[in-house]
Parts: C-alpha cells; structure tokens; sequence
C-alpha cells in the first residue's frame, strides 16, 4: 500500500505564490483568497514537513529559508505536471494548451524567435507563450528557479544540469565596412585580422568565443570598441570603426542607420556554435515543453537545411 501524502497540491500553490509575491498579504490578493487562510496552510505544511519554510517579518512580508529555497524548484515543477495532467484529461488527447515560459539568448531571439513562435501559434493555438530575452547567465539561472521552462542559447560553456537538444551549428563569419580591402577576398583567415581594429560582441559566452578563435590561430586581437549589442556592433562597423567576428546573422546586410555590410567567411577550420534548446534536467518534461521542444527541433531543421552561415 503506498503511503498517504502528508501535504496537498495547494499548499504548495500557497507555498509558492507567497515567494513569488513576497508576501502573504500579496499572495492572498493573487490568489483570490484570505490571507488567514494562506497563512493556517502554509504552516500546516511546515509542521508536515518538519521544517520551517518562510520567515515572516512584520509588516515587512516574508523571505523563504534554506529548505523552502531547495524545495521551490521541485514544487514548481510538480505543480505544472499536475496541471499537465488536468488538461490532458479534460482534453483527452485533444491539441496541446496550457502555460510555457520559454527565453533566449538575447542575439538570438530577434532572429530566430518570431518565425518559430509564427509556427507554433499555427500548431498549438491554445498554448500561451511567456518571453524573455537574457545572458546565458540569466537564462541558466532561470531555468535553475524554474522562472523559464525551455532557453534557445549556444552550447558553450554550460553546465551539467542542463539537458539539451542540438538545434543547428553555425559557422563564424568575418563582418566588414563596404569597400574594405579584405571584402575583395571571397574569404577571410583569421590570421588576416591581426592589424585590423576588432569591434567586440562583449557578453559572454560569445566574448570568450571570439578571443578563442583568435588565439587559435595566433592573433593578438586589437580591440577597438566592446559591446553587448549586436547591432551596436554592426552600427560601429559600418561606420568603418573596425572588423568584427561574428555568429548570429540578420537577414539584410545592412546597419539600422542604413549602412551596407559586406560578410565573408573564415579561411580555413574554425569552430562552429552551436544552437541548441535547454531545459533543466531534473525537471520532467510536461506535454507543452515536449511540444514546442519538437517543433522547435523541425522549425531549425528545415531553416537550416542547405545553409552554411547564418
């Protein structure tokens, strides 16, 4: 016989709201219910527990312990399979609804984002995306506190915990002002861009990327301006301010103020990135993250097909 579960569902919507709000008073007015009642639930659940989870400060709203931050992951988690499982037997096998937070690495997003959220629109119409855009940084950790459910990010540098699906590689390309002489090569070696001023994507991991394939192949690099943007980047090149090393490619080759580009490709092997969609490991995938997950994989593969740079 297996044993009786010592706490409900509810508490644990209790549990989390009062974090996610930062208080009981806020909790309660989210949830549509009495503070009293949020209060008498949650530390019924610590005493069928054996650990305290908030601590309450007067007037001041609560903060979670050590024990409700090693739980929170987990009870968020088990809160969106029981969800998951309402809506699959409501639906009986009907189409795919429900909630999903998904984010992305931030170069990635503007360009890869709104045809794959075009074509999951069309397939799971009832399914409600949430968005955000980060660092890998960023994105790691809200996968950890379960803010994001699925990150579309490189494959470079990440930890263990993550479970992965490889999307596409990308190969890095050479960015270049108009009528510069390297742009009359049909490709460029790294090697090439030793005297060049260097205009660099600075937010990792594409910083360390970058000066990796330069230091591959001998180059001191000469940094001349650092940004976190990537039209930045492609803005000061443009305007003839430098060269620039780069993965993530626009359509049209042009900055927003109306400067052309000239793309050429790396002479010789280079490392490629790689795109792939995370998820947290630990997590059970629920129908919705199975979902997009899929389409996510499809969408890449037929972008992808017979491309070499992008």
């Amino acid at each position: 016989m297996q044993p009786m579960l010592r706490y409900s569902l509810r508490q644990l919507s209790y549990l989390v709201a009062c974090i996610d709000a930062g208080s009981l008073v806020a909790a309660a007015a989210r949830l549509h219910v009495s503070q009293p009642s949020i209060s008498a639930a949650i530390t019924k659940l610590e005493a069928e527990l054996g650990v305290q989870l908030l601590v309450r400060h007067h007037a001041q709203g609560v903060t979670p312990t050590a024990s409700a931050r090693r739980l929170i992951q987990s009870a968020r988690s088990l809160l969106a399979h029981a969800e998951d499982l309402e809506r699959q037997a409501r639906m009986a096998g009907g189409a795919v609804a429900g909630e999903l937070s998904v984010a992305s690495f931030v170069t990635l997003a503007p360009v890869y984002l709104p045809g794959l959220l075009a074509e999951i629109g069309i397939a799971y119409p009832d399914l409600d995306l949430h968005l955000a855009e980060g660092t890998q940084d960023q994105l790691v950790d809200g996968l950890r506190t379960a803010r994001f459910e699925c990150a579309l990010l490189y494959d470079l540098d990440l930890p263990a915990d993550l479970r992965l699906a490889p999307l596409a590689e990308v190969a890095p390309y050479v960015l270049l002002p108009r009528g510069h002489p390297l742009a009359a090569r049909a490709d460029v070696a790294l090697s090439d861009l030793a005297a060049e001023p260097l205009v660099l994507l600075d937010v990792p991991p594409s910083r360390r990327y970058f000066t990796g394939l330069l230091e591959a192949a001998g180059v001191e690099p000469r940094i001349a301006f650092v940004s976190p943007s990537l039209e930045m980047v492609r803005g000061l090149v443009g305007r003839g301010m430098g060269c620039s090393l780069l993965v993530t490619r626009p359509m049209g080759d042009t900055t927003y103020d109306g400067q052309p580009l000239e793309i050429r490709p790396v002479r010789g092997p280079a490392e490629p990135s790689r795109i792939a969609i995370a998820t947290l490991a630990a997590v059970r995938p629920t129908r919705a993250m199975q979902a997009f997950e899929a389409l996510t994989v499809t969408h890449f593969r037929a972008r992808f097909r017979d491309r070499t740079c992008s």
